[in-house]
């Protein structure tokens, strides 16, 4: 088996086992088991897991140089202020023109829920914007793009790698199916729709991360307004679907404005 299969290989071995051992009080009672503690923010502490495993295999790979290259990536900060502006403002424009999208549909204007967390009711905007940076931003951002993405990359197209990679990160997601409201109520169909979302999220996770010569910060910026938009309490269906609707739409925009061996004009980043 080759290095990087290997690499990969346990970095995604570890991922899982790292995060799925962390959430077992959370979906054991699922299967009658109820004697674990859970505790505050349970849920976010699984969120270590992909970032763990980076730290842990890069260490592996390349000793004290890895984990050099992940911290650099993570405080990768000097790129054009456009990069900013995507990552943090693109997702609610989306969100705001799927409300307008709304009064047109029903003359209504609905913005109850928006940043509002059901899981954390005294979190304001700002709490729950840093919080959802911090640990899913972070936590999973070091490890799917900060590791296993440059690690894809070096061997096959970066729209190729997000493919992967995808598969990789749906996996992660399983025990969520046991416990987390959200996920236990999907259908089939509701599962794949949910898969193509994350395949679409990747897609513009990789053109961030490809234009800004392989910032972390970056990603896990984009990743918790993403979160927030996608979590915040009851925000109405119609302007869920029309959000996620111009999701699509613009991560085909990416598609089609950059070609598929780099998903950016730049190259791809394979570390």
């Amino acid at each position: 088996m080759k290095d990087y299969i290997k690499s990969l290989f346990l970095f995604f071995f570890l991922s899982y086992f790292i995060s799925w051992v962390i959430w077992l009080p959370l979906y054991l009672p699922k299967f009658g088991i109820n004697s674990l503690p859970i505790f505050p923010f349970h849920h976010a502490f699984g969120a270590i897991g992909p970032a763990s495993a980076a730290f842990i295999v890069s260490k592996i790979d390349q000793g004290t140089l890895g984990i050099k290259n992940l911290f650099s990536k993570m405080f990768r900060w000097e790129f054009d202020l456009i990069w900013y502006i995507v990552a943090l403002f693109s997702p609610f424009i989306l969100l705001a023109l799927s409300v307008l999208a709304r009064y047109f549909i029903s003359s209504e204007i609905k913005l109850a829920g928006i940043g509002v967390s059901r899981e954390f009711p005294n979190f304001n905007f700002a709490l729950f914007f840093f919080y959802n940076v911090i640990t899913f931003g972070f936590g999973e951002e070091i490890g799917w793009r900060g590791y296993a993405l440059p690690k894809l990359q070096k061997h096959f197209q970066a729209f190729t790698s997000t493919m992967i990679l995808t598969l990789g990160w749906a996996v992660w997601h399983i025990p969520l199916f046991f416990y987390r409201p959200g996920y236990i109520e999907m259908g089939f169909f509701g599962i794949i729709g949910w898969v193509m979302s994350l395949f679409t999220g990747a897609i513009l996770l990789t053109w961030l991360f490809n234009s800004t010569r392989g910032s972390i910060l970056i990603v896990a910026i984009f990743h918790g307004t993403i979160d927030i938009v996608f979590t915040s309490n009851s925000i109405d269906t119609i302007i869920m679907n029309i959000t996620g609707f111009l999701l699509v739409v613009f991560a085909i925009c990416i598609l089609l404005f950059n070609d598929l061996k780099n998903l950016s004009q730049v190259d791809r980043q394979t570390d």
